[in-house]
């Protein structure tokens, strides 16, 4: 089962090369909050090779609670930064972005938080990690929801919380997200690119979109229930 749960993984970020060659990068979450994270400026498919990739790749296990993958088409901050790519981390949240964020900027100096590179989707984790008093999944949805709202542009993004890392956070505006459950493995598989999904485990999936303008918290202990929250009124 893992085999194919790492192949499936890297098949993902393979097909979705076409979005983003600039930069790539995997991040491992384990049930005790530890971490993996690597990232660097090459396309998916040399990414995949590199010896680092596989080390982290074979830590997957039963311990395992999430893989991240991100292949990234740059909006702002150069991808030769490796703080500017994905896996983006704030203390102690781990999360990728695709999308755009407009109000970046003004979001950082209102708040003044720290800044370790130039990328508009650090603030997403930043202000998960300084504006929320405990992991998001300890509070209500809409505490995180609250938080987000503050964002202006478009964004599809997962974060985890190493203090809660049972727990994944999935926000879903303007930008794709699609997701398939799979009972066998008892995960679930997001893609920006549903026919990935369709092509990996069916025609099914193209029915499985997540709905625009939504929160939704995973716990890895109970898929394929969710909850979820509308992030701004219609």
């Amino acid at each position: 089962m893992w085999a194919d749960i790492r192949r499936c993984f890297t098949e993902n970020l393979l097909f979705n090369e076409e979005r983003g060659r600039e930069a790539a990068g995997v991040g491992l979450v384990q049930a005790d909050g530890t971490t993996a994270v690597y990232k660097s400026p090459l396309p998916a498919r040399e990414f995949v090779r590199q010896p680092i990739y596989h080390r982290i790749l074979e830590q997957t296990g039963r311990q395992t609670t999430l893989l991240l993958g991100h292949a990234r088409r740059p909006t702002k901050g150069s991808p030769q930064n490796e703080a500017n790519n994905h896996p983006l981390q704030a203390g102690m949240v781990l999360g990728v972005h695709n999308g755009h964020i407009e109000n970046d900027d003004d979001l950082f100096a209102r708040g003044a938080y720290p800044r370790h590179g130039e990328v508009d989707s650090e603030i997403i984790f930043r202000l998960l990690w300084h504006e929320l008093p405990r992991p998001f999944a300890q509070l209500p949805l809409t505490a995180a929801r609250d938080v987000l709202r503050r964002l202006t542009g478009k964004f599809a993004v997962l974060a985890a919380d190493r203090r809660a890392p049972e727990s994944l956070l999935v926000v879903r505006r303007g930008n794709p997200l699609s997701f398939h459950y799979h009972p066998e493995w008892r995960a679930v598989i997001f893609s920006s690119r549903y026919i990935f999904l369709r092509k990996m485990f069916g025609p099914a999936v193209l029915y499985e979109t997540l709905p625009d303008n939504h929160l939704f918290l995973y716990n890895a202990h109970n898929l394929p229930q969710r909850q979820y929250c509308v992030l701004r009124p219609s």
